[in-house]
């Protein structure tokens, strides 16, 4: 009997202490009776999934909102119900959100109790008049005293979250952020390009805000690829940075189309070869845990055609174009062979090895390419 590969599990907790400006993430600011409510259904939910056997796990992701921000007890609740609910491997990769100033050397017992190696932390920027935009509620000296305590607690792998495109933002604040981050020798960096989303504070706001133009976001991005990549970080995906045996194997399993299952408010799982996802609504969740109001996504083989590239083509490694053909019985190019040839020859993509994938220019415009394509 062939084993069953292990899959991802994800857990929202959907906690901060402020929302920021720009995020229209799942997540709300809120007191400990919302949490700890929120706890009880989010384990009933996870109990849901025992099976004999278990089902097995080696990646775990506490993402949010802000995992830091609930108290010890809560926290240790839900681990201790996904090691009692799943067959978690000796080597799982054990991920958790934290923001700078929401962390205790309490909380980081806790989490190496329970076998936590990896803590992602969000800094966006090092300069405060950036922060304050942003509508972040730490400095940069709570960041460095946050980095710091994590190593301190023995964490051998750290990723910091970046952020470019912010508004007042120029090219040479964000080579100091970089310069300042890199100094530091995080195993993992993430660079996100700000998007203003709709329903979201900048969005109300949008005319008001002093965003860099295209150029000059375009230039800071090369910046991050450049500096990064002399730094010894390889540019694996669209935003993501690591140094070797230091990619994020809970995202590859979303970007290469493996199954994982995720937990609480708002949270997607692909799971038996379904995709369907949480409740957005509290009351909802409350009163059923996510299983009443769980809602299943259209599955068609457009879809499916979809999903692969863009989910494959987000990586620096790309798609097999035989595979794709094998999967879909056509090949991807398929009435798109002269816009293909055309970004090929831009140096936006590149096919090598069977293997088509955007290079470093390409992967800035990647959204736009991919919606030529597909």
């Amino acid at each position: 009997m062939m084993e069953t590969k292990p899959i991802g599990l994800y857990v929202h907790i959907p906690f901060c202490k402020k929302k920021c400006n720009y995020c229209d993430f799942c997540s709300v600011a809120c007191g400990s009776d919302k949490i700890t409510r929120y706890t009880d259904n989010l384990i009933r939910e996870i109990e849901s999934y025992k099976r004999n056997p278990k089902i097995k796990i080696d990646t775990v992701f506490f993402g949010g909102g802000t995992p830091s921000v609930i108290d010890v007890g809560s926290f240790l609740k839900i681990a201790s119900a996904v090691y009692d609910s799943f067959d978690v491997a000796a080597d799982t990769e054990f991920s958790v959100e934290v923001n700078p100033a929401t962390l205790t050397d309490e909380k980081l017992s806790a989490f190496n109790a329970v076998g936590v190696n990896r803590i992602s932390i969000g800094l966006q920027s090092i300069h405060e008049n950036e922060m304050k935009i942003l509508g972040r509620i730490h400095t940069y000296d709570d960041f460095l005293k946050t980095y710091h305590m994590v190593r301190a607690a023995g964490i051998k792998n750290i990723n910091v979250d970046l952020m470019y495109g912010i508004p007042e933002q120029s090219v040479s604040s964000f080579k100091k952020t970089l310069d300042a981050v890199i100094a530091l020798s995080p195993e993992h960096v993430s660079a996100y390009g700000l998007i203003v989303e709709e329903g979201t504070p900048f969005f109300t706001n949008r005319d008001k805000l002093n965003l860099p133009d295209e150029d000059t976001e375009y230039s800071m991005y090369l910046d991050a690829d450049r500096k990064l990549f002399d730094a010894g970080y390889a540019h694996y995906e669209i935003s993501n940075y690591a140094q070797p045996g230091y990619v994020c194997r809970h995202n590859l399993k979303y970007w290469r189309d493996e199954e994982y299952i995720g937990v609480g408010l708002a949270a997607h799982s692909y799971y038996l070869g379904k995709r369907f996802y949480n409740t957005a609504s509290f009351d909802e969740y409350f009163e059923d845990f996510g299983a009443k109001y769980r809602k299943e996504e259209n599955a068609n083989v457009g879809l499916d055609k979809f999903e692969y590239a863009m989910l494959g083509l987000r990586l620096s490694e790309g798609i097999s174009l035989a595979e794709y053909k094998k999967l879909f019985d056509e090949s991807f190019a398929d009435g798109n062979e002269e816009k293909l040839d055309a970004y090929i020859k831009a140096g936006f993509m590149q096919i090598k090895d069977g293997r088509l994938s955007f290079t470093a220019k390409g992967f800035y415009i990647s959204n736009a390419i991919m919606a030529e394509l597909l």
